[in-house]
């Protein structure tokens, strides 16, 4: 690897000295590794070489290397250089590196001062090796218990949550649902039904106050599934531009979410090892830990193979969809697909009554219905585990709908 190859022999005179030396050729290759781009990876090696020189002459060691002191290094080099947008997250960069090799030691692990973090981290404990579920279902519910905690319990030394009352829970949820719908505030009181049935089973609750939480007012057969037309479908699934790389990851996105109907979460954690391409199929790790094969449609496959073969940066991670900007890293969860349905439903001009992932996935449902599909087959290709989750699709079936209807008293008018 020609390192620097970009900078001028005065700037790489400078890189040779002060204590980081040895190490730039690595932190070097390090930084191509993530994807940054040349100028961004030049403009970091002359700040580490900066540092290196301003550690030795401040008379101090690599081994002081901590915050405090790149906080203090920071300060003085903004006194004669302007701030640029990326050096503190290239001086936390050098910093985890040279603690990852073993140059420095890891700090040792801080004080957590919150009372509430023993039992909040047992609950999460119980959540993902007992519930086994996902990432972003478990994030959600320790959201509800954090704010539950400090809700009731506050500052109290040691908590007190052995007199937990029904009458505090019934409060807790009804403060939440004047600030939430009734959509998310079922989410919360799920989260807490299972928080409450948690501290029962750890014996700190003498009695089940889960039954105590209220259950929202939300009708299951109130509403009608939000969907897009098949036209509709078509028309964003085109207006993906397939000339640049984010337009290829983006399409295969989207045929993931049209053509199998998978949740946004489930196209977040989607692993190169899920791609079975002699059987043509995908293995899907769906909700609390299920997982599933799907056959692989041809052109959901093609769009893969395109954006596979085209587009996608070469990084460690073994997530099929990564950012395409530095630092390369796999979706986090199921939020960054959304943000991409989003961005689809836009450019294409629109205006359906829902924007998130989950629209597209109702969208095949309607279609398959109104092409003759049964539900208990709808139910199957979405992965339903109980089919009253998939009557709510009935109330789109029209032609099945006409049949139900009885003649107008007055008959045709």
């Amino acid at each position: 690897m020609n390192m620097h190859c970009c900078l001028k022999p005065v700037v790489l005179e400078k890189l040779q000295a002060g204590l980081l030396t040895p190490h730039l050729e690595a932190l070097s290759r390090e930084l191509s590794e993530r994807g940054y781009a040349t100028a961004t990876s030049n403009g970091a090696l002359r700040l580490f070489a900066a540092l290196g020189t301003w550690i030795e002459q401040s008379a101090l060691t690599l081994l002081d290397l901590n915050e405090a002191v790149l906080a203090s290094f920071l300060a003085e080099r903004y006194r004669h250089h302007q701030p640029r947008r990326h050096d503190r997250a290239m001086l936390a960069f050098v910093l985890a590196y040279l603690r990852g090799t073993g140059v420095l030691v890891p700090p040792p692990p801080s004080v957590d001062l919150d009372l509430n973090a023993p039992i909040r981290e047992a609950f999460r404990a119980h959540l993902i090796n007992q519930r086994n579920l996902v990432p972003e279902t478990v994030r959600t519910y320790l959201n509800t218990v954090t704010r539950f905690l400090d809700w009731r319990l506050g500052a109290q030394s040691p908590p007190a949550l052995c007199t937990l009352s029904a009458e505090e829970v019934n409060a807790f949820m009804l403060e939440q649902a004047r600030r939430y719908s009734a959509g998310h505030t079922q989410l919360i009181a799920s989260a807490l039904r299972g928080f409450l049935r948690f501290l029962r089973q750890c014996d700190i609750l003498g009695i089940d106050l889960a039954q105590a939480v209220p259950a929202p007012a939300r009708r299951q057969w109130a509403g009608l599934p939000k969907f897009m037309p098949a036209e509709d479908v078509e028309r964003l699934l085109t207006s993906v531009d397939q000339t640049r790389p984010q337009g290829l990851r983006d399409e295969a996105i989207l045929l993931l979410l049209a053509r199998l109907g998978l949740r946004a979460g489930e196209v977040a954690r989607l692993r190169l090892d899920d791609l079975d391409w002699g059987a043509g199929e995908l293995v899907i790790h769906g909700k609390r830990g299920r997982v599933e094969r799907l056959p692989l449609p041809w052109d959901v496959g093609e769009a893969l193979g395109r954006y596979l073969c085209e587009a996608r940066p070469a990084c460690r991670t073994r997530q099929v969809f990564v950012c395409l900007r530095a630092p390369r890293r796999g979706f986090r969860d199921g939020q960054a697909v959304g943000t991409i349905v989003h961005r689809a439903v836009v450019r294409a001009d629109l205006h359906p009554p829902h924007q998130g992932a989950h629209l597209l996935r109702h969208s095949l449902a309607t279609r398959l219905l109104r092409e003759g599909a049964s539900l208990v087959e709808i139910g199957a290709l979405l992965r339903h585990q109980n089919l009253d989750t998939t009557r709510i699709y009935a109330k789109v079936d029209e032609r099945a709908l006409r049949r139900l209807a009885p003649p107008w008293p007055g008959g045709a008018q």
